[in-house]
Parts: C-alpha cells; sequence; structure tokens
C-alpha cells in the first residue's frame, strides 16, 4: 500500500464508472469526495477518468479498450496509483493494475488506510486493525488463486506448494489477531462503561455532540463553542478520536460538547464498528447536534448518509439540533440569502450560520442552552458545617441561586436538571 512520502508526492488518477441509475451531480460529488479523500492521505491528484456502463466489467471493472485509455492516461500524467471510486473485488483489481501499470486502491482501501493514519486512541487504533485485516483476508485467498500454478512452486504432501502452505498460515494469522483484538476490545469497552458510570453518578452536566457529514465544519464550531484550540483542517476525517469540552461562557446547566468524526457515503461495513467507538458520546448526549455544509449543492445528500449511520448505531431517538453550517461560503449576499430561506422552508426550525461569525455562534448556544433549560427544576438543600467540602459538588452539577447561612450549616436554593437535583436531594435533603 502507498505511503504518504514528505519528499515526494504520490500522483493519483480518480476513475469511476458511472451507472445509468447515479446522475450527473450525484456521480460528480461522489468523485469531488473521492479527490478529498486523497488529499487527506497526502495526493496530488493528477487527472480524472470515467465511463458509462450498465453495470461493472467483472474482470477489470472498466470495459476493455477503456481499460487501455486509462493505462496511457497514467502514463501521461506519472500516475502512481488509480483511486477506483467503488469497493471492487480482488480480481479486478489485480487485473486493472496488470493492465493499467500502476497501483490501484479502492475507495474502501482509501478510506481504511486514513483512518489507520489518523486514529489515535488504542480503542480507535484497534477497531481500525480489525477492520484492515478483514478487508485483507478475502484478498488473500484471492490473490493465491490468481497467481496460479506458477506462484505455489512443487507440490508438497497433499499436492499443496510452499507457496500456498504460507497464504494459509498468513490467513490464520489474521483470524488469531482478529480474535485477540476483540478480546481487547471488549476488555476496554468494559472499563469504557464503567468510566460512563462514574460521569453519571458525578451527574449534572448536560451533553451535547457535534454529528453530521465529514468535512461540514465540525472542528471549526467546535473551536467557537467551546473556546478550544481543536484541530482544523480542510481535510476528510482531520480528526477520528472524539474531543469534549464544556460550552464556553459557561452556562446553567453546564454543557459538554463533544466533536465526532465525520461521516461518509458507502462507509465500509467493518468501519461501523469504529465508528461506534467513535460516536460514544453521540449516544451519551442529550442532544445532538446536526451539521451540514449549507454550500453544498447536495447536503440532502449529506443528511440522508449521516441520518443512516446514526440510525445504524442506534442513536435514531436523540433529539437533534439541525445546523446548517458555512453559509458564508453559498455565494455572494444575495446567493447566501436564497440558500438561507430555501433551507429554512425545507427544514423549519433549523439553524443556519457561519461558524466564523460570532454572532451566529451565540445563537447556536443560546439554543443549545435553552434546550437544556427547558426542564430545569428548583429545589433546596440544607450543606451541614461537617459537610462544606462537598459545596463543589453542587455547584459543579447546578446552579446555586441563593444561599444563606443558619445554625448548624448552609440552606442553598439549586436550579438544575431533574435527575441531578434528586440526586442531591438524596444527598443534601431538603429544607
Amino acid at each position: 500500500m502507498i505511503e504518504a512520502d514528505t519528499k515526494t508526492t504520490t500522483r493519483a488518477i480518480v476513475a469511476a464508472v458511472q451507472l445509468s441509475s447515479v446522475s450527473d451531480v450525484e456521480f460528480d460529488a461522489s468523485l469531488a469526495e473521492l479527490r478529498q479523500l486523497a488529499k487527506t492521505l497526502g495526493f496530488e491528484v493528477v487527472g480524472r477518468f470515467s465511463q458509462n456502463l450498465a453495470h461493472f466489467n467483472s474482470g477489470g471493472y472498466f470495459g476493455t479498450g477503456k481499460r487501455e485509455e486509462l493505462r496511457l492516461l497514467c502514463e501521461q500524467e506519472r500516475a502512481d496509483v488509480v483511486l477506483v471510486d467503488h469497493e471492487i473485488s480482488p480480481s479486478q483489481a489485480f487485473n486493472l493494475a496488470k493492465e493499467v501499470g500502476c497501483e490501484v486502491m479502492d475507495r474502501t482501501m482509501v478510506i481504511l488506510e486514513i483512518f489507520h493514519r489518523h486514529a489515535s486512541s488504542h480503542y480507535a487504533r484497534a477497531q481500525v486493525e480489525i477492520a484492515r485485516l478483514a478487508y485483507m483476508a478475502p484478498r488473500m485467498r484471492e490473490a493465491a488463486k490468481l497467481a496460479g500454478p506458477q506462484g505455489r512452486g512443487r507440490s508438497g504432501v497433499g499436492g499443496r506448494g510452499a507457496s500456498e502452505s504460507r497464504m494459509e498460515l498468513d490467513r490464520r494469522k489474521i483470524r488469531d489477531r482478529i480474535t485477540e483484538l476483540k478480546k481487547e476490545l471488549e476488555g476496554m469497552g468494559l472499563e469504557r462503561k464503567t468510566q460512563r458510570a462514574r460521569r453519571r453518578e458525578r451527574g449534572g452536566l448536560a451533553r451535547v455532540a457535534l454529528v453530521g457529514y465529514t468535512n461540514a465544519g465540525k472542528s471549526t464550531l467546535m473551536r467557537a463553542l467551546t473556546g478550544n484550540q481543536a484541530l482544523v483542517a480542510d481535510k476528510l476525517f482531520a480528526t477520528l478520536d472524539t474531543t469534549v469540552r464544556a460550552l464556553h461562557p459557561e452556562s446553567v446547566p453546564r454543557v459538554l460538547v463533544s466533536d465526532t468524526v465525520g461521516f461518509i457515503k458507502n462507509l465500509p461495513h467493518g468501519l461501523v464498528a469504529s465508528f461506534k467507538s467513535t460516536l460514544d458520546e453521540a449516544l451519551e448526549a442529550s442532544l445532538l447536534a446536526h451539521v451540514v455544509d449549507a454550500s453544498d449543492a447536495g447536503f440532502e445528500r449529506q443528511l440522508a448518509v449521516t441520518e443512516e449511520v446514526l440510525d445504524e448505531i442506534g442513536a435514531q431517538d436523540v433529539p437533534r439540533l439541525l445546523v446548517f453550517n458555512k453559509i458564508d461560503r453559498a455565494g455572494d449576499a444575495k446567493a447566501q440569502a436564497e440558500r438561507e430561506m430555501t433551507l429554512r422552508t425545507l427544514h423549519p426550525g433549523c439553524i443556519v450560520m457561519s461558524a466564523r461569525r460570532e454572532g451566529d455562534v451565540a445563537k447556536l448556544r443560546e439554543a443549545i442552552v435553552e434546550f437544556f433549560q427547558q426542564n430545569l427544576v428548583e429545589a433546596e438543600l440544607f450543606l451541614p458545617w461537617s459537610a462544606q467540602n462537598r459545596r463543589g459538588q453542587i455547584f459543579d452539577s447546578c446552579k446555586v441561586l441563593e444561599e444563606r447561612t443558619e445554625g448548624e450549616g448552609t440552606f442553598l436554593r439549586i436550579r438544575g436538571e431533574p435527575e441531578a437535583v434528586k440526586r442531591l436531594r438524596e444527598q443534601f435533603g431538603k429544607a
């Protein structure tokens, strides 16, 4: 697999078959996304190649004549790799690479490589390694078949050659490694559940998760909402591991904001587990801020992809706040106004904004706080002098509206989420 080199840039051609069921707009958007994926890998896209077909060629993805055209284009552009915008079979990849004279990476391989490079936590890395190994296993079997008798050497016991035996050994190693990683994940999963349970016990923190299509501006929005210098890069999957910060300035109740991995169409099935690991915060959240790129003409496709993945990870019942970001990139002032009107008509109650405008960010923050304040309740607690060292627990969990000292301790009138207030009342009693 090609690795990005700091001295020599990998030259790539994006290529795809356009099926009759796919519109020009959808096809162009998908290839543009593949270009962005290539950019994330550090590749330089030097060409685009396509063919209209009713179905993929079973032998080499493109038709025979088109494969020859692609070979000439690769020579002309001195391409190192062809990126195919579909998941193709090992035999299709093998034959295509052989005929065009350079490496072939399908869409799944590209995404797996990005996840492999960008995952930083041990949990995410283990999930990605499982997906990569699962992707490789059938391709190794296919490679053994394609190698033919010439790649197997003289037969040994039972007629099996040394090369074939090595291939079987490698496949067993892959199976064993996957089993080992799954056991590790089970252990880490239990630990993560324990940590979440402890956070819930401490309670009192409202949680909002930023979800949405990759490159919709979630990291920029995260930085604007929290004052945190999160990684902001014009790349797909610029960050994979969840970042959690408090809403700034702090509100009542105190709100935690989490940024999550971006979604993408045709996500490799094996990586859905990785998404689940990075979307734990979304599953725990009381509110999902679904961020969409308002400047993208194919925003409806973004919406559909995100909703599909949210359903698959079990987050379909979490309340949503639809946020159309990047309206400032929708053209001139007139074009922006027209796009905003269209979005508000199609999606009543949505927020249309730019994460780079302070006023817009303030309105979003207000909407988030308003959501969490709608069900707040008030109560009165009594904190004896002997328990004054636990004041921080109360102040962290809710808003203290009034405080007065009487006799054996302090009375505090508080406002907070029902569960947090109930927990505090059980601990400190009420007047």
